[in-house]
């Protein structure tokens, strides 16, 4: 499976590509940093990442997209801007039908190295390790791309059968629900029919040989 990570920012968005499978060595197939002029507009800039972005879905094609879950942080503009990067990343995804998965930090952090409050050295080292690299992937961005698409790699599949039980225990939730409805109506039509049957016999007439009475 090849998972493009996307630490998302409008001057600094990190992008990397990993292959691999859980329980075999991971290969790092790309990594870069994508950058905007903080001067330019809005909007300008938005294009420049989606054309940036378009060109490493073209060219490592990837299976599944990995995008960095945003927190609301102090500076309002910083999140706001990773915000519309990020949602940037997901509409390129979307638009070639490919999955995309949104982690947050502390889960990525915990998947590459078992502590959800590690600090970007050690997940820069932990990534160095993890794909074999001859040096480490600089600036922390990149780094923290790679994370992302490792992260992917190692709980996607858990987090797929774990999803598609969630789905099957909720439909089969559904069907009891719909056969316990429909025999409630069967019961209420049932004692509805019997009381019409009682209701159809009027009391105090005897029907003999001799006729009414």
């Amino acid at each position: 499976m090849r998972v493009l990570g996307v630490d998302p920012g409008l001057t600094r968005c990190g992008i990397g590509v990993v292959e691999g499978e859980p329980g075999r060595p991971l290969t790092m197939v790309g990594v870069g940093l994508i950058g905007t002029p903080p001067g330019d507009d809005i909007s300008q800039r938005l294009l420049a990442l989606e054309v940036a972005i378009e060109c490493w879905l073209t060219e490592h094609r990837p299976d599944a997209v990995a995008v960095e879950r945003v927190f609301s942080q102090h500076n309002v503009r910083t999140v706001m801007g990773t915000a519309q990067a990020g949602a940037v990343a997901i509409v390129c995804a979307a638009r070639r039908g490919l999955p995309v998965a949104l982690h947050t930090p502390s889960e990525v952090k915990a998947a590459v190295t078992g502590n959800g409050r590690a600090d970007k050295a050690q997940v820069t080292e932990m990534v160095t390790r993890l794909l074999r690299m001859a040096d480490a992937p600089r600036p922390a961005d990149c780094a923290d791309a790679l994370a992302l698409a490792i992260c992917h790699l190692w709980r996607g599949p858990a987090q797929r059968r774990m999803n598609e039980a969630a789905a099957r225990a909720s439909q089969a939730t559904s069907v009891m629900a719909a056969r316990a409805a429909a025999q409630a109506k069967a019961q209420a039509a049932a004692v509805r029919t019997a009381a019409a049957a009682r209701g159809a016999v009027t009391p105090g007439i005897a029907a003999g040989p001799g006729g009414p009475r």
